[in-house]
């Protein structure tokens, strides 16, 4: 039997839920693998078989396992629906060091999924040794391809110094955020950077503790927006209409999901190193 931590102020469940997506993610449970029964479990973590079955709905709500009336509980295979960000963005706030490289439009996703597990670190709950966080949009002062106008497909300045300002509120947001937490001494390496480059992605790119990619692509959409006070028909990039692809690296260097995750750095790192530069506010 595995006993919860009882200094762990999470209820029962929260701890039961967290143990199992962890044995999800680091595929000590793979994907199309049987979960042990609600009893099994009961008996495995020393807990009511309610406290077992709240677990299962959150990580059923999170997408990683799946019901099949009449034969058990599974972890999703990965054909199926994408699981989201954050659930996964917090189980990494749990590990010694934390790292997170973001590109991709505005970061407003990256913000809204970020928050909670920062709180946690304030009230004490969550404690890494190390933050670094580093986020790559693009330069809302030079000339974009797309986001465009729909009448003749040219870039307007109205729109970009409106997505500036929502591409700022958000990154600065999760800077200030994070080296707060290093002000305060609430964590020893605590550090957040952007960078902006001279390009609009197609796509947004999570990286995660360089063991986890979510991947997704931004829908080109037609928007209309108010700009210079006279409606604006846009083709826009629809972040929240992007579904994301998980990808999880395994003990295996050579297995396609290791070399997606490292390719995927690799990117990020000639992006960063290369044509990135800080931005001008």
């Amino acid at each position: 039997m595995r006993n919860l931590d009882p200094d762990d102020p999470r209820p029962p469940y929260q701890q039961v839920a967290n143990a199992l997506r962890a044995a999800i993610l680091t595929r000590t449970f793979k994907p199309g693998d049987k979960l042990p029964s609600g009893p099994e479990l009961a008996k495995r973590y020393g807990v009511a078989r309610m406290t077992v079955q709240q677990a299962i709905r959150i990580l059923r709500d999170e997408g990683l396992i799946v019901s099949r009336q009449g034969s058990g509980v599974y972890v999703r295979e990965r054909t199926e629906r994408p699981v989201g960000l954050r659930p996964h963005l917090e189980r990494a706030f749990e590990e010694p060091k934390v790292s997170i490289d973001f590109a991709g439009f505005s970061g407003e996703t990256l913000h809204g999924a970020i928050a909670e597990p920062i709180d946690k670190v304030r009230a004490g709950r969550l404690r890494p040794e190390s933050i670094h966080v580093r986020i790559l949009v693009p330069d809302p002062h030079d000339p974009w391809t797309l986001p465009a106008r729909v009448d003749d497909l040219t870039d307007s300045p109205a729109f970009r110094k409106r997505a500036g300002r929502i591409m700022e509120r958000h990154t600065y947001a999760i800077v200030d955020a994070v080296n707060e937490l290093g002000e305060l001494g609430l964590i020893a390496d605590a550090h957040a950077e952007i960078r902006v480059v001279p390009a609009v992605p197609l796509f947004k790119l999570y990286l995660i503790n360089n063991a986890e990619a979510f991947f997704g692509y931004y829908p080109v959409q037609e928007h209309t927006v108010k700009l210079d006070n006279e409606p604006t028909a846009m083709w826009d990039l629809m972040g929240k209409d992007a579904t994301l692809f998980h990808h999880s690296a395994d003990n295996d260097p050579d297995s396609m999901a290791s070399q997606y995750i490292a390719q995927s750095a690799m990117w990020f790192d000639s992006i960063w190193d290369s044509v990135a530069r800080e931005p001008t506010r």
